[in-house]
Order: structure tokens, then sequence, then C-alpha cells
């Protein structure tokens, strides 16, 4: 039978060295026989406890400590040993059931301590214990290298499974792009409508709407308020979540006769406009309600005027040029179709007339749709275009017309201001997308829809930026720009005219507007001081499109002579000034008088002006405009007077006008 020392370290240790060591202690006898008394089936104390219990003749057990080096050292061996335990093999499990088998009765009896004590004798056993922790912590090791190996191999192999997959992922993707970013948080057809709630606070165009329950409307959802005095429509657009169920709103019309408590209605959606070919020949507002009185809209569905620009992937690059039949356009900043296109300019220097001579020369033979925005100008001029499309056939009131037009004036209160321009675009959308067309987008006056966001920001609180604006400024005009595109079912060509304040073209309204766009022509006081019409600036403005790959070499080496002309004149306007022309070389000379003429080829009368000048409007074709620069660079025309260039069409009206002239001296 084996020690109480034995059995200790046989039940405490681990591994396969369970066995050795347990041989090791049956091969040592202890100094003090077993006592015959004692139970006969009884476990060793160390195996109960820690501390052992000796049993003395006519006495109670006696608790005693064991002996420190031997109890501390079973301690290391028994932790070291349920570290190695979890990842114990087979054979060494067999062998340590068998040696407990041999050790330790099947059933023990715990009977009453006998009267003969038996105390542990001194072996040195630290060496042996260390050894067999040293073995343990070594297969420990070694079954952790083995999983580590495995688990190294399942990595690879899912490394290679998920090449595959990043493989075939692009086309997933780039599938995947519309559906998610449509559903980033605009509301749908599929949001819950209806909940109602009531006006709480009306601070000019913007309503608090309080409501009884806290799922609260989406942002940007359109609200109408009920029993509007009048019986009209009033619509509210969600702004803002404030807190205690109420929601900030924008209203689209004015709030004149609205009271606290009156009831709200979620429609659950942006605000919803007709769209189709029933547009076309109809004013309508920002909520596409007619303006017209000529009665309701037909429209061939109802489409929410937020929505996501197209993906990448439907886009178009390809590059085309819109000629205009506007000499100078044409020739020094030409325009993209299917782009965006600027007209810059201060009060009065012709933008609005600009953009009517567009319409009247590019939507008349374009052969598509054209849709006209009026954001925050004058209702006069919107008036006046109307009735001239009627006049000249663009509207026809009994047949098929060619364009929609869409108005949010300055009497409108910012919010109309600021969405009018979505709806205009939300319009040529659909004929751009449903049904494939080249759509001309007009829209008088960009700098409006800055600066009715510039006035909702201020009344919903946000701090204002730069010279006063929204600190939104640059995200309002991305989301509106990048909607402006050209996709793979058709296109939308953008003219806008943006106003200048102060004629400083840093202001940020203006310069923000820049970055988007493809063209800009920039209207100059200064030329239009000269009386030289449109005022083109043929310096500042630029084009994308000047390019010998897009436009060819004659007319990029044409435009460039041109400038170049136009610049060396500027840097001579100085000397002129102080010193006059007769300080100049004949070189100078030379220079300055050809260049005056280019000045004065560039203007050219309007159709749309001619109530107002006299003169027949005149449209010029590129491949003229293009000839006739190269001959004044040569000096063809030298002999002509300056005069005979101003307000004329082509090179030969300025040789019908030299005789004339010629004539009456």
């Amino acid at each position: 039978m084996c020690s109480p020392a034995c059995l200790a370290v046989c039940a405490l240790s681990d591994g396969a060295g369970r066995l050795g060591l347990a041989h090791l202690f049956r091969a040592q006898r202890l100094a003090r026989p077993r006592n015959p008394c004692a139970p006969p089936n009884r476990p060793p104390a160390c195996l109960v406890s820690p501390r052992f219990f000796c049993w003395e003749p006519d006495q109670r057990p006696l608790e005693q400590p064991a002996p420190s080096p031997s109890s501390s050292a079973i301690t290391a061996v028994s932790e070291s040993s349920s570290v190695a335990r979890a990842g114990e093999r087979p054979s060494a499990r067999s062998e340590r059931a068998t040696a407990q088998r041999l050790l330790l009765p099947s059933s023990p009896s715990h009977s009453s301590p006998s009267s003969i004590s038996f105390t542990l004798p001194h072996i040195d056993i630290m060496p042996v214990i260390q050894r067999t922790a040293v073995r343990a912590a070594s297969r420990t090791a070694l079954r952790a290298r083995q999983n580590a190996a495995a688990l190294s191999t399942v990595a690879r192999a899912a490394v290679n499974a998920s090449s595959s997959v990043r493989a075939a992922a692009p086309k997933v993707a780039i599938a995947a792009v519309k559906p998610a970013v449509q559903a980033r948080g605009l509301a749908t057809e599929t949001s819950p409508k209806g909940q109602t709630g009531a006006v709480k606070t009306v601070i000019g165009p913007v309503v608090d709407v309080q409501f009884d329950t806290e799922e609260l409307p989406s942002i940007l959802n359109a609200l109408e308020v009920q029993d509007v005095q009048g019986g009209g429509r009033l619509v509210l657009e969600v702004a803002q979540h404030l807190g205690e169920n109420t929601i900030r709103a924008i209203a689209m019309e004015g709030t004149e006769g609205l009271v606290r408590g009156q009831k709200v209605v979620d429609t659950g959606l942006p605000i919803q406009i007709p769209v189709g070919p029933g547009t076309l020949g109809r004013i309508m507002n920002v909520i596409g309600e007619p303006m017209d009185e000529r009665g309701p809209i037909k429209g061939k569905k109802l489409a929410p005027i937020h929505v996501e620009p197209p993906a990448f992937v439907d886009q178009s690059t390809k590059a085309e040029v819109l000629e205009t039949g506007i000499k100078v356009v044409d020739l020094l900043a030409p325009y993209a179709r299917g782009g965006k296109i600027g007209l810059f300019g201060g009060a009065g220097v012709g933008k609005t007339v600009f953009i009517q001579e567009l319409i009247n020369n590019v939507a008349k033979a374009h052969g598509g749709y054209s849709v006209f925005t009026g954001v925050g100008e004058r209702t006069r001029e919107g008036n006046d275009l109307y009735h001239e499309m009627i006049e000249t056939g663009v509207i026809n009131l009994e047949g098929d017309s060619k364009v929609a037009l869409v108005f949010g004036q300055m009497n409108e209160p910012p919010g109309a201001r600021a969405r009018v321009a979505l709806t205009g675009l939300t319009i040529a959308e659909y004929f751009r997308d449903d049904e494939g067309q080249d759509v001309l987008l007009f829209i008088d006056n960009i700098f409006r829809f800055t600066q009715a966001g510039s006035e909702t920001s201020a009344l919903l609180g946000r701090i204002p930026s730069a010279v006063g604006y929204q600190p939104t400024l640059a995200t309002d005009m991305g989301v509106m720009q990048e909607r402006i595109t050209t996709t793979k079912k058709g296109s939308i060509t953008s003219v806008q005219a943006v106003y200048v304040p102060a004629d400083d073209l840093t202001d940020p309204a203006p310069a923000t507007t820049f970055a988007h766009l493809d063209a800009t022509t920039v209207l100059s006081r200064g030329i239009s001081e000269l009386g030289i019409y449109p005022a083109v600036d043929p310096l500042d403005s630029k084009s994308r499109m000047l390019d010998p790959a897009v436009v060819g070499r004659e007319h990029y080496d044409t435009a460039t002579s041109v400038q170049k002309l136009l610049q060396d004149y500027k840097s001579l306007q100085d000397i002129i000034a102080i010193l006059g022309m007769d300080e100049l070389s004949e070189e100078d000379k030379l220079t300055v008088e050809r260049a005056r003429k280019i000045q004065r080829f560039m203007s050219q009368p309007f159709a749309v002006a001619q109530v107002f000048t006299g003169l027949e409007g005149k449209l010029v074709s590129l491949k003229d405009t293009i000839s006739a620069c190269k001959e004044i660079l040569r000096g063809d025309h030298d002999a002509l007077p300056e005069s005979a260039f101003y307000m004329c069409g082509g090179i030969d009206d300025v040789k019908k006008k030299a005789e004339e002239i010629a004539r009456n001296i």
C-alpha cells in the first residue's frame, strides 16, 4: 500500500509522468509502519484537504500543517496539472485512471479516526516535480503549436475562399450601389403615414408641430395642414426633430391664418409633383399645383422632389459640343451637351436676356423637351417669357408643347424658393430617365436658391458661416448639382444664371457654384458699359470643352489666338490711357486695332431683344465664326472701319455694313 505522501503526489500530479512518480514513491519505505488498527480503506487526508490530520491514541484529531516544502510542491504540481489536463491525450487519461484504481479503494469508508498516528516522512521530491512540470509545459506548448498550425490551415483556406468572393464582389457591389443609396434615409411608399399632430408654434415660415406618438415623420417628409383658411393647400416640409414629439417644418406657402392647435397630417413621403408629358405647356408651383388657370395638371405619375443622384456606373462621359449660334460662346467657351453651364453676372448685365436667347436658339431647334425654372426672380419676366413662348409656338395651348414652366418667384416664402429648383429638376429627370430624352433645363437664378437656403437656415437657428450664408452651403448646392448629369439613357443640359453680389466672383455663393460647372460665361459690367452685348468677358469665361481633342485643332488655335490678342490689348490699355495711342509702336497699334475689331465682332443682336433694339436677331454658325476670326487675325480686314464690326452676324454682314458706312460718308 502506498504511503500518504505517495498518494498525495499521485492524486495531485498530472500528465504521463504520474505513474512514474507513483512508482518512485512505492520504491521508498516509510520510517513508521502502518497501524493495523487504522481504518482499512480510509483515503489519505491529503486528498481531502491540503492540511493533514494525525490520529493519536486516546486523543481527538489534531490539525497539523503539512511540511511546507512538500505542500508547496504539491500545490505547484496541482496548478500545472490543471493547465495540461484540458489537452491530455487519451493514453495519459487511461494511465491516470489505472493509477487511481491501484492506489485508492473503489468505495472508501470514512470511519472514525484511528488510535495510531502517522506522519509524512521527509522526502525531497522537488527535482522530480520540477521535471514533471517542465515535461507537462512542453507537452502543452506542443499541443498549442499543433492547434495553431491547424488554425492557420483553416485560415489559409478561408483567405483563398474570400479571395474568390472578392473577385466577384465588384459586380455585386456595383449592382447594389443604387438600392443601397436609395435606402439611405428618404421616406418611401412603405413608410408609415397618416400620423396626426397639432400646430404648436408659428414663427413666419417656420412651424413647430407636436405629434401624439414618439414615431415622428422622417426628415424631408411633407405635412399637410388641415382646414386652411380659404380652402387652399398648405404643405410643410420637416426640417428638424426637436424632442418631446415635436418637429420643426418649413412652409411652402404663406402661414397667414395659421393658429395653434390646427391639425396637421403626415403624408409619409417627400413633396410629390406630377411629371410626364402632361406638364408640357403648363406652369406649376413648387408643390405641383397649376398657376396658369387652365385646370389640373394631368401628369403620368407623381414623383418625389428629393431623390438620390444617378449612380456612377449609370453616368455617361461622352463629350459633345452644344452649338448655340452665339459667336463669343461657341468660339471661346463652348457648351457641353449634357453639361452644366453657368452665366455669371451682376445686376442688369443681361443674364435673363441671355437665357431667353438660348431658349430661342437652342430649345426651338433642339427638338426635345425643355424645362424653365424661375427661382426667386421677377414675376414680370416669367409672365413675359410665357407669352413669348405662346407667340413663337414653343407653347401650344391647343396641341403639343415643348416646354414646362416652374415658378417660385420673389414674393414666395423662402421654403418655396429653396425647393422650386428641385421641382423643375424632377420634371427634367423624368424625361431623361423614363423617356430617354435629351432635356434642356434653364434655371434663373441659382443664387436665389442659395439665398433662400440662407434664410431658412437662419430661421432654423443654425450658426451662419462666411458672409452670413448657411453652414451647409456646399452640401445644399452639391445635392442639387449632382442630379444634373448625363446618363446612358438620356441627358440634362443645364443653363444656370448666377447673380454675383457686388460683382464679386469670390463671394461664397458664386464661388461654390463654380466647382460644379462644365462651362462658365462671365458677363462683365465693363463690357456692357461699352454697349457690347452680349457682355461676355472673353478672358474670364472658361470651358472644359475648349480642348483640341474635343473641338479640333483649328478651333482651339483660333480661340487661343483671339484670347492672346485681347490680353495684349488689355495690357496696353493703361499706357493708352496715360500717354495715348501715338506713343505706341506700330506693332502695338496694329494689335490694338485688330483687338477692337474682334471685341466688336463678338457683339451680336438677339432675337428676343428685337423689340428693344430694333435689330433683327442673328444666328452665326461655328464654322463661320472661326473663319471670320482667322481673317481678322491675319489682317484681311484691316481696311474696314471698327464700327462695321459692331452688332452684326457673320463676316458678310460686316462687309455689307462697311459698304453702307462708306456710302453715307
